[in-house]
């Protein structure tokens, strides 16, 4: 329970001291799967710095994650503290347009 506890902790102050932040398998260099390489892609091509964790270094995050966020599978998507989702919801929102915008409108918010 103590365990549990403490991920959660630390999964929070992550979300909360990154304003974009993708939990993926492996790194943006070196995704491990499929999901994550589509959507470190999409991210990448929107032009701004995101922090990553890599959940198959993180066992514990990657137990307790989909728990704290209601959703099951990775990569998940964070943005100011809000769970934007998966790999296809990134991939839909960035033909739309929509991934861009979110994600060039929080860096800019937080470089000031």
């Amino acid at each position: 329970m103590a365990i549990e506890m403490a991920t959660i902790d630390k999964i929070k102050r992550q979300i909360a001291e990154n304003p974009i932040i993708i939990y993926m398998k492996g790194s943006p260099k070196l995704p491990s799967c499929g999901f994550s390489a589509q959507a470190v892609q999409v991210l990448s091509q929107c032009g701004e710095p995101f922090a990553y964790v890599d959940i198959l270094q993180n066992p514990d995050i990657r137990a307790e994650l989909p728990k704290f966020a209601h959703w099951p599978t990775f990569p998940q998507l964070w943005v100011e503290g809000e769970l934007v989702g998966g790999c296809d919801i990134m991939l839909e929102m960035f033909q739309t347009g929509e991934l861009q915008t979110l994600i060039k409108a929080t860096a800019e918010k937080h470089k000031a």
